[in-house]
């Protein structure tokens, strides 16, 4: 019997490929060619399911927006339950920051690919998908806690949500740069939400 292949399977391994090459040797060196002995294929199996070098890129900015949207999504689940809007807040962000290998690799990577759609915006879509969704799940999270009048600031959830993530953003790169170490980020981090829910005076 021949042997089934799971495509699924096989262009997530190639766009893992193409990851690792921009993550170590720069995006620049993520040829077609050089994905290819990566990931331990043939050039004319990586043409076969992605037919240029754009529909790479477009392949691995999803599949990183994937990574990290996974990482947040077992950093929530790994919270006990009831877990509050603060709780959830603070493992969704801190899901975002590089503090090992893996997740720095990743982070990496998707910088590399995303700094790419600010030139080449035909392919931001693929990579901003996680991010709005990432965006409005975060919003919500706001509403539930002004709702709950836990917050020690009133605007715009959605504003709140945008804040963290421009504060997350630089955090990835300070990280990236050695600026900071990850846990330095984590503890900034922190000291912003401790900031945002610290009780006030009503």
């Amino acid at each position: 019997m021949p042997k089934t292949v799971d495509h699924e399977e096989r262009r997530r391994q190639i766009a893992e490929a193409a990851a690792r090459v921009a993550a170590s040797r720069g995006l620049r060196a993520a040829s077609m060619r050089e994905v290819a002995a990566e990931a331990g294929v043939s050039l004319r199996l990586v043409q076969y399911y992605f037919d240029s070098k754009e529909d790479l890129l477009r392949g691995v900015l999803k599949h990183l927006g994937g990574r990290i949207a996974a990482r947040v999504a077992r950093g929530v689940e790994s919270l006990p339950r009831p877990a509050g809007p603060r709780e959830v807040l603070y493992a969704a962000l801190t899901a975002l920051i590089p503090v090992d290998e893996d997740s720095h690799r990743v982070v990496l990577a998707y910088t590399a690919h995303h700094t790419l759609t600010l030139t080449e915006p035909h392919l931001a879509p693929e990579g901003l998908a996680y991010a709005n969704a990432l965006l409005d799940f975060l919003a919500e999270r706001f509403r539930e806690a002004r709702e709950a009048d836990q917050l020690a600031v009133d605007e715009d959830p959605r504003t709140s949500a945008s804040v963290a993530l421009a504060l997350v953003t630089g955090l990835q790169s300070a990280v990236l740069a050695g600026r900071h170490s990850g846990p330095t980020a984590v503890a900034l981090l922190t000291a912003h939400l401790d900031r945002l829910f610290s009780p006030v005076p009503r």
